[in-house]
């Protein structure tokens, strides 16, 4: 049998995915001398890092929960087809080869590149003095009982191990299954798992990420990146804001903020101690403006972990987390930019 109508006829010319597509398809022409330096000169012929990150983000977008049923979908979905890139008698990957070489071919500088490309794409719609930081508990792909003692203990009395009594701690315990990740807990009351960070510093006019990362779970981690990240957005010769919850409100974040010229628009934490933050920052009209439009800094997450995927990764080892991470912030605003585009045209 034959059939007269092409995928790219079958996708409707309103369908949403088409503006996403063409800001895609720029981004991964820019990154396409990088590409030709991933191919292989011999052997087997390997996926074009073109379509493997074209299926990524279709996962990211519809919430496939693997890439065994990724390569499931992409057998019969049209509409994935048409997006990756294959044609409609195309053989699909298998999904062992397809792990292998997304593990091969992609990391954190083709992630962060790839996530600074498409920012590119957004210039207009981001503003780049008034930015606000924030992070999220990333669950790691390791049980509880995975977290062991790094010391074999000494036997007892009657030759066997008792464990009663015995206290946790990232010091003297690490996970047999991803040693990188870290016992932490978000909050007091909340329960202490294997986790990583996820950090993002959003810009305050459209809630676009302006900058993002990941880290081992820690109580200094957040200000720490957040210390990290905004000096790679501030312009040279302009100060900008930086807002933030009350977990950023310690002499040692604000101090260090203002020597990098940035101003720190963090809220104040008064519960049983004194502010880093006076009245030389809260009697202007911006700090409350930055309090005020600090719920954007929360979509993203909220975005990353319903959507994406993200509130437990099934990829072990900060590095991979790490640019698993920053791929799920560029999809955020890939999929965002477009609506603003026509909002502002």
């Amino acid at each position: 049998m034959f059939s007269y109508v092409s995928l790219e006829q079958r996708v409707p010319p309103k369908h949403p995915l088409r503006a996403v597509r063409a800001l895609v398809d720029t981004v991964l022409k820019e990154m396409s001398p990088r590409f030709d330096g991933l191919y292989a000169a011999a052997g087997r012929r390997s996926i074009p890092p073109e379509r493997l990150l074209r299926a990524l983000l279709v996962q990211a977008f519809f919430s496939v929960r693997s890439e065994r049923l990724l390569m499931e979908e992409l057998n019969h979905n049209l509409l994935y087809r048409w997006f990756v890139g294959l044609e409609i008698d195309d053989p699909v990957w298998n999904h062992a080869v397809f792990s292998k070489n997304r593990e091969r071919l992609l990391n954190q500088k083709v992630a962060q590149e790839f996530f600074e490309r498409v920012k590119a794409q957004a210039a207009g719609l981001m503003s780049d003095e008034h930015f606000t930081v924030d992070g999220t508990l990333i669950a790691a792909w390791a049980s509880q009982k995975s977290f062991q003692p790094k010391q074999p203990p000494e036997a007892g009395p009657a030759g066997g191990q008792d464990f009663r009594g015995e206290r946790r701690s990232n010091a003297s315990h690490e996970s047999k299954t991803d040693p990188e990740a870290r016992l932490y807990r978000k909050g007091n009351g909340q329960e202490a798992k294997l986790a990583y960070l996820g950090h993002t510093i959003v810009e305050n006019r459209h809630g676009l990420i302006a900058a993002a990362m990941a880290t081992q779970a820690d109580g200094m981690a957040e200000r720490d990146a957040g210390l990290l990240l905004a000096p790679r957005l501030r312009r040279r010769g302009r100060r900008m804001t930086l807002g933030a919850d009350k977990a950023y409100d310690t002499r040692d974040f604000v101090h260090t903020a203002r020597e990098l010229e940035i101003t720190p628009h963090v809220s104040q934490n008064n519960r049983g101690r004194a502010s880093a933050i006076d009245g030389r920052t809260t009697r202007h009209a911006g700090y409350r403006l930055s309090l005020h439009k600090r719920w954007l800094v929360e979509k993203p997450f909220g975005w990353l972990k319903c959507v994406a995927g993200l509130r437990q990764v099934k990829l072990r080892g900060l590095e991979k987390v790490g640019w698993l991470f920053v791929f799920g912030c560029a999809a955020y605003n890939i999929l965002r930019i477009p609506k603003l585009r026509r909002q502002h045209a």
